[in-house]
């Protein structure tokens, strides 16, 4: 009996011994190489593993950056500062970073937005598309104020403040999940340093946007005639910004008769 155990210990002992050694030389055999600067990027990336950059989280980016699939300078929450590390570590030029901020393009507050009945139920963004008109406020394009912005954010730079989501600037990183998290395309990235910006979204036809929000574009395009730098211009009932042209002067907003450009 004991010699039938001592034998079994043996076997045991010698398969495992065989398994390890096994398993020690295909891991030499097939071991990856990994590029010694992935491991450096990895260390100078943030680690918000937000996805702003397109990647899955901050390893994968650092993987595409040492293979050169990805800039230097990919990381938005990272910014000038570390894509200045990261393109010391990759031995190339970081470029120009420019910062950017998220915009709610509304300004339909509870105080100027119109609504057609009182709504009780879900408070859900995306859940607007299943209740009559897309939610109770008269515009179809204004922001629904239910926070899906807000619970997105990572860096507490969103809040709904009296009905509409308002950034903070100092807080944003421009990772992009508000942009993403945001039903009606209400958000996008702007230069952080532009100080006049068109605070609708509006598509629909002068009149119509009247009954709907005080503060709306009606696509009147007296900011497009006046605007000394032809920085603006009026698509679809809509104004818009090229800021690559935008000198900051604020004439547009000076002239917007319904106040839907905002300076500041």
């Amino acid at each position: 009996m004991l010699h039938g155990i001592i034998i079994a210990t043996c076997l045991v002992g010698a398969v495992g011994l065989f398994v390890g050694l096994f398993l020690g030389i295909a891991g030499i055999k097939f071991a990856v190489e990994t590029d010694p600067r992935e491991e450096a990027v990895l260390n100078a990336l943030p680690g918000n593993n937000c996805g702003g950059c397109g990647y899955a989280g901050c390893s994968g980016l650092a993987a595409a950056i040492a293979k050169g699939e990805a800039p230097v300078n990919g990381c938005p929450v990272g910014g000038e500062n570390v894509a200045k590390v990261i393109s010391g570590i990759m031995g190339v030029e970081a470029g120009e970073v420019k910062r950017m901020t998220a915009f709610v393009k509304c300004q339909g507050d509870c105080d100027k937005a119109h609504t057609d009945y009182e709504y009780t139920g879900v408070a859900d963004c995306s859940a607007m598309a299943f209740v009559p008109g897309g939610g109770p406020k008269s515009c179809n394009y204004g922001c629904l104020g239910y926070g899906n912005c807000v619970r997105a954010c990572a860096f507490d730079a969103i809040h709904v403040v009296n009905g509409i989501a308002t950034v903070d600037k100092e807080k944003c990183k421009a990772c992009g999940k508000c942009v993403a998290a945001c039903p009606k395309g209400l958000i996008e990235l702007i230069p952080y340093e532009a100080q006049v910006r068109v605070s609708c979204n509006s598509k629909d036809k002068g009149p119509v946007v009247l009954k709907a929000c005080d503060t709306g574009c009606i696509g009147c395009g007296i900011c497009a005639k006046n605007c000394p730098v032809e920085a603006i211009k009026v698509t679809d009932n809509l104004a818009s910004i090229n800021y690559d042209k935008c000198s900051g002067c604020g004439t547009c907003a000076e002239k917007c008769p319904k106040k839907a450009i905002v300076v500041g």
